[in-house]
């Protein structure tokens, strides 16, 4: 375990790290901007009116999505596999990118099928309140069913089992629907972080900030439950309470950001590993923001390298989360 003058040395090398990351991210792309032009367009410095409205009206709404996707997802991340006592537990174990799934299937497939595409009511709810909405039902079904089980082992295969069914239904929504129809589902499983509007991110960032609200409030049961539930009850914590204040995160991180980017796989499943790993700590007093910076970091990493070589930003995210996630398993197991 480092001590705290370490953590303070690493947390001043990441913050550091994610600025120059968040400028270069803003810098490169389609055609690239110097970073002097991308100081003045954040400054209010003289720049060409295309310069300014490419990094202030595109790269830098996609920039902060980025930042808020990568922090939401990593903390929640942390919480399941903390919640859960399961290394592999990551934001969508409950169901929620299913659910997220479904919502946009019967949104973008099955309106179609029943003639209402062009319907007002389903025009003007949008493929991300239709994501948002599937998320937060199977949440709400998973909360409603935690506050009489209590196994929490139990919970995480109930969500597991709506998972699949969900994504059973959405297969066979995905056979049935038309080739337009079917295109445009599969390029909103792809992930991407450049399709969120200003207005949508004024509804994505308080979201996401209310949720980090919770989860600085869960700080402490989260510490208590890393010992286990029996010992937490001991210690006069109100498991029920605790559930239901990380579920409620969960909701406000992952059911957001999948409705709005699409479910990125990988990032809440992987980065707290990378955090224990460099952190070398588990109060989550640290562990925390040091997981909130480090999906921030990976996030912009994984952008970068999208704009580079032209692919889905989920098809980065699993590249890089893989790997991790393998290692985890062949380090608890003891293969080598």
């Amino acid at each position: 375990m480092y001590t705290a003058s370490h953590s303070r040395t690493l947390f001043i090398i990441l913050t550091l790290l994610l600025v120059l990351l968040f400028a270069v991210d803003l810098s490169a792309g389609a055609v690239n901007i110097p970073l002097s032009d991308v100081w003045a367009a954040l400054t209010g410095g003289e720049l060409p009116e295309t310069t300014k409205k490419i990094i202030l009206n595109i790269r830098l709404v996609k920039a902060v999505v980025a930042l808020v996707a990568g922090i939401g997802l990593s903390v929640s991340g942390l919480q399941m596999q903390t919640l859960f006592q399961n290394p592999l537990a990551g934001p969508y174990v409950l169901g929620i990118s299913s659910g997220a799934s479904l919502g946009v299937a019967l949104f973008l497939l099955g309106a179609p099928m029943l003639g209402t595409a062009a319907n007002s009511i389903f025009s003007t709810l949008g493929v991300a309140g239709a994501a948002w909405i599937g998320a937060a039902a199977v949440l709400l079904i998973i909360w409603t069913l935690s506050r009489r089980i209590k196994d929490i082992m139990v919970i995480l295969i109930l969500g597991m089992m709506f998972g699949s069914g969900i994504s059973a239904i959405v297969q066979i929504l995905q056979y049935m629907s038309n080739e337009n129809a079917l295109k445009t589902f599969v390029i909103w499983t792809m992930g991407s972080l450049g399709d969120v509007t200003t207005a949508q991110l004024a509804l994505l960032l308080p979201a996401v900030i209310a949720g980090l609200v919770l989860s600085v409030a869960a700080v402490k049961p989260l510490n208590l439950l890393l010992l286990g539930e029996n010992y937490a009850r001991t210690m006069g914590l109100n498991i029920g309470r605790t559930r239901q204040l990380i579920f409620l995160s969960t909701i406000l991180f992952a059911g957001t950001i999948t409705a709005f980017c699409g479910p990125i796989g990988f990032i809440g499943l992987a980065v707290p590993h990378v955090a224990r790993i460099i952190f070398r700590n588990a109060d989550h007093r640290i562990m925390m923001p040091a997981t909130a910076l480090l999906g921030a970091i990976i996030m912009l990493l994984c952008d970068l390298i999208s704009k580079m070589l032209a692919l889905p930003i989920n098809s980065i995210t699993a590249l890089m989360g893989i790997p991790i996630i393998i290692w985890v398993i062949i380090r608890k197991k003891n293969i080598f």
